[in-house]
């Protein structure tokens, strides 16, 4: 079966032996009471009398409990606990400022942390409903430019296939895949001998799947070892780069793991002090160097710390200077000995952070970093955002480089694997 039929296949709707029953003797008194009454009245009294004996016999319908993963119900212990001591502690501070008005002293009034303004319904949103809210602003944009599209269109020619081409490249899946897509069609309507537009709306659903789907192999798992596991950051300032290790320090961390940071961007030092901020906002250590010093440097420090320490997982945020290629290329090459020299078969994971918000130029950026060093995946970034969701069917298609990250939004946990399946779904759903 292929993905396109797993996430939209007709599914028949599923129906109970109670319910059969209830449906078979709803037909049996409704043909009694047409019987009876020629046709025109109902003998209610005997419906009722019925109907009354078949709901009694029937079971009760409970509406099914949502079950929680034991992460889910932790995290939403958690949370519970956390929101009892804050407003414990909002009470008490309260009745402190009353009192202090009385008396004319000062208070001093202390900040907390992020979590606890993180409700408990937030702490358990499924990943599917992460993806569905991440891509609403997509769905939305190119579903309205498919249907205004359609509304355009009334017959298949020639001109159908252009403005559909143009549509999709504006929707940012890119121009090898518009093209790709528009040819596809032209043959699909000769095959099915498609006179009106109608006749392939579902069609291009299909095929922009398909092309998605591509050989199947979707290479979207994270190559975690048994002990250390090195994970290299590269990315173009702004981008979402260091937010995004923070958040995956938090998730690493939630889920058990020891994990540490190195702060291998020196050329700036608001970069450092970001991470470092990250660091004691998760409670995860940082590896920092002086200001200015050599990248290299301060990744063999790293190094070195994470295996004494028995670090699980260890990542390295770097510069991304993508207007001085060469010496960024001179750095990384620099970078990626060092670890070698450490730690022979990594870094396991090379990232490159992209932000969707920018569309086609986050095409341009990956396949740029591509040449400068061999990337194992990217980070989308900033997807909620946006309505540019379209550029990964132009990275799937264009660049042998899979997603493995995608950010969902502001919050802490707002980060998770990339799933195939879950994205085209949360793209397409209710367009098909």
């Amino acid at each position: 079966m292929g993905l396109f039929d797993r996430l939209f296949g007709d599914k028949k709707k599923e129906v109970s032996p109670e319910q059969e029953e209830e449906q078979v003797v709803a037909e049996e008194l409704l043909e009694e009471s047409i019987s009876d009454n020629d046709g025109f009245m109902v003998n209610t009294e005997a419906k009722d009398e019925r109907m009354e004996e078949s709901m009694h016999d029937s079971e009760e319908v409970v509406p099914a409990e949502i079950v929680l993963s034991p992460e889910q119900e932790a995290q939403k212990q958690r949370s519970l606990e956390v929101m009892e001591r804050y407003y414990a502690e909002k009470a008490a501070l309260a009745a402190r400022i009353e009192e202090a008005k009385a008396t004319g002293e000062s208070v001093a009034v202390e900040t907390k942390p992020v979590e606890v303004v993180e409700t408990v319904q937030e702490l358990v949103e499924t990943e599917e409903e992460k993806y569905e809210r991440s891509l609403a602003k997509t769905r939305k944009g190119f579903g309205a430019r498919l249907n205004e599209f359609f509304a355009n269109f009334r017959t298949v020619d020639e001109e159908f296939f252009e403005e559909l081409e143009e549509l999709l490249i504006l929707s940012d899946v890119g121009v090898q895949v518009a093209s790709t897509l528009a040819e596809d069609l032209r043959y699909e309507a000769k095959l099915q001998k498609a006179k009106k537009s109608s006749d392939l709306q579902r069609v291009i659903l299909e095929k922009l799947v398909d092309i998605y789907e591509k050989d199947g192999q979707f290479k979207e798992e994270i190559n975690l070892q048994a002990g250390l596991t090195v994970m290299l950051f590269v990315g173009v300032n702004g981008v979402g780069k260091t937010t995004s290790i923070g958040k995956l320090a938090h998730k690493y961390k939630q889920a058990g793991k020891k994990v540490m940071l190195v702060a291998a961007d020196t050329f700036r030092a608001g970069a450092v002090a970001q991470l470092v901020e990250w660091g004691n906002r998760v409670h995860v250590p940082v590896v920092t160097g002086p200001e200015k010093s050599d990248p290299a440097s301060v990744v063999f420090d790293g190094m070195e710390r994470a295996i004494a320490e028995g670090v699980e997982i260890l990542m390295i945020d770097t510069a991304g200077r993508l207007q001085n290629k060469d010496n960024l290329m001179a750095e990384l090459e620099k970078i990626g000995r060092i670890i070698k020299r450490v730690l022979p078969e990594a870094p396991h994971e090379t990232l490159l952070a992209v932000d969707a918000s920018t569309g086609q130029n986050a095409l341009v950026q990956a396949k740029e970093f591509s040449k400068i060093t061999p990337l194992t995946g990217l980070v989308l970034t900033k997807i909620d955002g946006t309505a540019r969701g379209g550029v990964v069917l132009a990275i799937r298609q264009e660049l042998d480089i899979p997603v493995k990250f995608i950010g969902f939004g502001e919050k802490l946990d707002d980060i998770g694997e990339f799933k195939s399946e879950e994205f085209m779904k949360g793209l397409l759903e209710g367009l098909v």
